[in-house]
């Protein structure tokens, strides 16, 4: 061991110790956009792993400063760590998304939400596939309000650091997110609340409301149909007009749904409704 390597040692460890607040940032960072049962010493201690591992590996003379240099491993340690919890297989996203699609288009033909004899038989299976296949993904899906769709931890999670302008935006996304969820119709609204916020099993839902698991599941794909549609309408108009009906009651339908939403509150109330880091605020 030559002279030198203690003291390198020393500098790695002193690397260490002064950016332990940044793990601390990301990992803070990435628990308020997934789901409570996340364990946050878990996603600490492999952050706090890649964080060493990053210190060995730096290099300043790239002319990288640390801190960017050690964010990227840390928060692909974070995601790996995320990958873990996420163990649905690739197939059942496949098959979850290609539902998705096809309750999409049928819903686009038919003017409604279509029941899921219909899906079944445009994607050539039984209804047994089709609630089999929702199971899985209900089981395995880590949601997050940023998304409202099957997600990966790659999907759910957003670049650290986000600037001045890049969190004005994301803080308007999620005002305007509540504000459509506030104006979906009652029905729908319920699902969205009770499923998505609350946690609440689907069975318990549909005994609340007096329908069948199924029915409650077609009511969520329909609702996140129009939340989707919803925010694009203000957000990114051209990406809504895409996927919007063109004319008929379901287009007018519609369109008093998004100008609800609208009329729900300004930049300035949608703004409130996190804080300046962007974290949801508690409810008056």
């Amino acid at each position: 061991m030559s002279a030198e390597t203690p003291a390198i040692e020393r500098r790695g460890e002193d690397i260490v110790r002064a950016n332990m607040p940044l793990v601390g940032h990301l990992v803070r960072e990435m628990l308020a956009r997934v789901p409570s049962h996340v364990n946050r010493d878990d996603l600490l201690s492999a952050g706090y792993a890649a964080l060493v591992a990053a210190a060995r590996g730096f290099d300043p003379e790239r002319g990288v400063p640390f801190p960017r240099f050690a964010a990227a491993r840390v928060r692909g340690a974070l995601l790996d760590e995320l990958r873990g919890l996420d163990w649905a297989s690739r197939s059942v996203r496949q098959r979850a998304r290609r539902t998705d699609a096809a309750r999409e288009e049928l819903t686009k033909e038919l003017g409604r939400t279509p029941t899921v004899q219909e899906v079944a038989e445009r994607l050539g299976c039984t209804v047994e596939d089709i609630e089999h296949g929702e199971g899985d993904v209900h089981r395995a899906t880590v949601f997050s309000l940023q998304g409202f769709a099957t997600a990966t931890a790659d999907d759910i999670v957003t670049e650290p650091g986000a600037g001045p302008e890049e969190m004005l935006l994301r803080r308007e996304r999620f005002g305007y997110l509540q504000h459509a969820v506030d104006a979906l119709p009652e029905r729908l609204r319920s699902v969205v609340r009770g499923y998505f916020y609350d946690e609440r099993p689907m069975a318990q839902i549909a005994a609340e409301l007096g329908v069948s698991e199924s029915r409650v599941s077609q009511l969520r794909a329909e609702a996140l149909v129009l939340l989707r549609d919803g925010m694009n309408t203000h957000l990114d108009p051209a990406l809504a007009a895409e996927n919007s009906p063109k004319e008929g009651c379901v287009a007018r339908r519609r369109a008093a749904y998004y100008d609800k939403i609208a009329s729900r509150g300004t930049l300035r109330t949608r703004l409130a409704l996190t804080s300046t880091d962007g974290l949801p605020l508690a409810a008056a």
